[in-house]
């Protein structure tokens, strides 16, 4: 899965791999971006070009009653997602990319669980598949998103069972591509495309606290001395 993922590239990676340009002001670093934090995603606009969007992470469906259930719809699986009725019109007609550097996973080692960090071995950002959402009532209109997942292979899959979609540069046209009639098909996507291509290493704990926010955050630790 992916539960906390980091966004600190420089605007010229992100116009690079995203295609769209950052505003004059730019956009915060995030090294601890947590379910219903806002983070940026990069979807089609009504003419069809990308722009960038600032989202909620954790979808709520536009027939939910309140906004509650978001924190728990902060990942989709790949395997399901055209067929759950909380994720498939989303799937269908709102799919969007979600800029990371980065995300993390915990393992349980001795000591309690360890959060490790998880890149490109390029340093490259990561173009992670998801889906959006915009859902109002009568005191608030939001958008909201989710990271699509798939199961783990490569150099990860130790790590945890799940990891995030992740696409290149041919597959984020196809997938950001289509309408409601024609949506993409999910294996014909090359999203194991990075899966070896992978790197991982133990960091601090501080980042267990969703309110730490630090580039120290994914710099690497010895599990021994990491508290």
């Amino acid at each position: 899965m992916c539960g906390r993922f980091a966004f600190y590239s420089a605007a010229e990676a992100v116009n690079d791999l995203f295609g769209v340009t950052l505003p004059d002001a730019g956009i915060l670093a995030q090294y601890n971006i947590a379910p219903t934090d806002l983070a940026a995603v990069v979807r089609l606009d009504q003419t069809g070009q990308r722009e960038l969007a600032m989202m909620r992470w954790g979808l709520v469906p536009f027939w939910a009653k309140d906004s509650k259930m978001a924190a728990r719809m902060i990942n989709a699986r790949s395997e399901t997602v055209a067929e759950k009725p909380a994720y498939r019109k989303a799937f269908a007609s709102r799919r969007c990319l979600v800029p990371a550097d980065g995300y993390y996973e915990w393992i349980a080692e001795t000591g309690g669980k360890q959060p490790y960090y998880i890149s490109r071995e390029d340093g490259a950002p990561i173009a992670m598949a998801g889906i959006w959402e915009s859902w109002r009532d009568e005191q608030a209109s939001i958008e909201t998103f989710s990271v699509l997942t798939m199961p783990s292979s490569g150099s990860i899959e130790h790590l945890h069972h799940r990891m995030p979609v992740m696409l290149d540069d041919v597959a984020t046209e196809h997938w950001l591509a289509g309408d409601g009639d024609n949506p993409p098909a999910l294996r014909d996507l090359n999203a194991e495309v990075y899966a070896d291509n992978l790197t991982c290493w133990p960091v601090a704990k501080t980042v267990n606290n969703a309110r730490n926010e630090d580039p120290r955050l994914i710099e690497p630790q010895s599990v021994e001395s990491h508290d």
